[in-house]
């Protein structure tokens, strides 16, 4: 009868949790028989414990259950529970084999696991325990579990840093596990705590050589060529009782002329015995071509392990025509990376630009049609003004050059304003904004505007032009008061720039 599907994942849970127990009690048996006596030290949190051990007698397997019991409530919040579940158990179960096999292990006069391979076979054994512990680890790993310790903090780390992958976190963790003996004095002197480390890290190597051996294997694919007049129904036979895919190639018999159909698969090589096994039942006469590949990536192999160059997106390069650092700033903040925005001054131009316009558009347009026209390079210029209304709308395009005689500077022009409305209580203005882009010839037009009132007095060490002056409505600070951050997101400019910068985006 065939398994439903529900049956069938609790039949797949209990295959995976029956060989993760194996493996572990592998493990355990192995670490404790040819590694303990003989005080070889290993990465992980099985071998910091077994470190532990031998420097200060405290029970290896308490250690083991301490350690990753804090590392377990740390990743529980990373992973959550239902990733960690399988490795939860396979902690639980290895602290209790751990100690049970310590217990029924005969003991050396210092409390160490006897010597199985005999006096001075430490390398012996070592070569004996790696691979077999390296034979434990590929089946709790091709079973979907985890010893715990060192692989929690690699999903960990891997998860919240994707550009950190699994093994290099792993190798970091094992190396300073092992390193560790060198400043534990109960080891001996310097030269031998060094021998100790040299032997862990031959453990290292051996470990994770059995283990990757193992695991490739498990691993291993290959292809199959079948040319058979049966065709048809060897296809249908792989693709229902094995589950596999088929392809179907067009063929042409150089000495027969005829045309025939050849059958692609490509499987992993375990399954070798039954694809032959099924092909021979339905033609004997079938001409089968077997070959081994490198390997297989894709859906139901093993997964593409590489990471995709991102191509470095070139910045867009837009001159801004204007030499004011902090209208220069202002708009460079708004834009962002997406684009490099560079000023009069970069490209060389020191040019009195003339703005003779009765309108800040008319202005803007000037300036940006001067830089295009002699330097055939996309730009885009502004032109901003004050507009009060008890003034009837000025200084407006006249806002820069306000005080005329009196200075052409900020203090002058506020100076004069100030004065201006002095007697007069509306005090109703607005900036106003105008971009002129020129882009591959084509010009466009965005416009900002930012209501609010002049104040009697200057307030705020910030900003520039009449900012100390200018209160926007909703706020209580002038521009000067709330500073750039604030002001780059609610100005006439910052509503201006940011048409800018979506026009440019598409």
């Amino acid at each position: 009868m065939a398994l439903t599907v529900n049956h069938q994942f609790i039949w797949n849970e209990a295959k995976d949790y029956f060989f993760i127990t194996l493996g572990l009690i592998l493990y355990a048996t192995s670490f404790t028989l040819f590694l303990m006596p003989y005080e070889i030290v290993a990465g992980g949190v099985t071998g910091l414990s077994a470190i532990i051990y031998y420097a200060t007698g405290f029970h290896l397997e308490n250690t083991y259950i301490i350690i990753n019991g804090i590392l377990l409530i740390v990743a529980l919040k990373i992973l959550g529970f239902k990733f960690l579940m399988k490795t939860i158990y396979a902690i639980f179960a290895l602290y209790f084999i751990l100690k049970f096999v310590q217990d029924i292990v005969p003991k050396q006069d210092n409390g160490l696991p006897f010597k199985l391979m005999g006096e001075g076979q430490d390398f012996m054994s070592m070569i004996i325990g790696c691979t077999m512990t390296g034979i434990s680890l590929s089946t709790v790993f091709s079973n979907n579990g985890s010893t715990g310790g060192t692989d929690i903090i690699a999903a960990s780390v891997n998860k919240l840093h994707g550009n950190i992958s699994l093994g290099t976190v792993l190798f970091a963790a094992d190396f300073c596990i092992i390193g560790s003996c060198m400043f534990f004095p109960q080891f001996g002197n310097y030269i031998e705590r060094a021998h100790k480390v040299m032997f862990g890290f031959c453990v290292m190597g051996l470990e994770n050589f059995s283990l990757d051996y193992l695991m490739n294997m498990r691993r291993q694919s290959v292809q199959f060529m079948i040319f058979s007049k049966k065709w048809q129904e060897i296809a249908n036979a792989i693709g229902t009782q094995m589950e596999h895919g088929v392809t179907i190639l067009d063929g042409h018999g150089w000495f027969t002329g005829q045309q025939m159909k050849v059958l692609c698969i490509l499987a992993r090589k375990r399954e070798s015995t039954n694809m032959f096994r099924l092909i021979k039942m339905i033609d004997p006469n079938a001409f089968v071509s077997q070959s081994s590949v490198i390997g297989v990536y894709g859906e139901g192999f093993d997964e593409m392990h590489v990471k995709i160059k991102q191509e470095k997106k070139e910045k867009m390069k837009i001159v801004f025509a204007t030499n004011n650092q902090h209208k220069l700033s202002e708009v460079r903040n708004i834009l962002g990376n997406n684009f490099e925005v560079v000023s009069l001054a970069d490209i060389g131009c020191h040019d009195d630009i003339p703005e003779k316009g009765q309108t800040l558009k008319e202005n803007a347009l000037m300036k940006a049609e001067y830089v295009y026209n002699k330097y055939h390079i996309n730009c885009f210029a502004d032109d901003t003004g004050l507009e009060v209304d008890a003034l009837g709308g000025a200084p407006g395009v006249y806002s820069a050059r306000y005080a005329g005689g009196e200075g052409h500077d900020a203090q002058a022009n506020m100076r004069k304003l100030l004065g201006e409305l002095e007697n007069n209580n509306n005090r109703k203005a607005r900036f106003r904004t105008v971009i002129a882009l020129i882009i591959d010839g084509k010009t466009v037009f965005f416009d900002g505007i930012c209501e609010g009132e002049i104040i009697r007095t200057k307030r705020g060490g910030e900003g520039f032009g009449y900012d100390p002056i200018f209160q926007p409505a909703g706020y209580n600070q002038t521009f000067a008061e709330l500073g750039v951050d604030v002001k780059n997101q609610i100005s006439h400019r910052a509503r201006a720039t940011q048409k800018l910068c979506e026009y440019l985006k598409k």
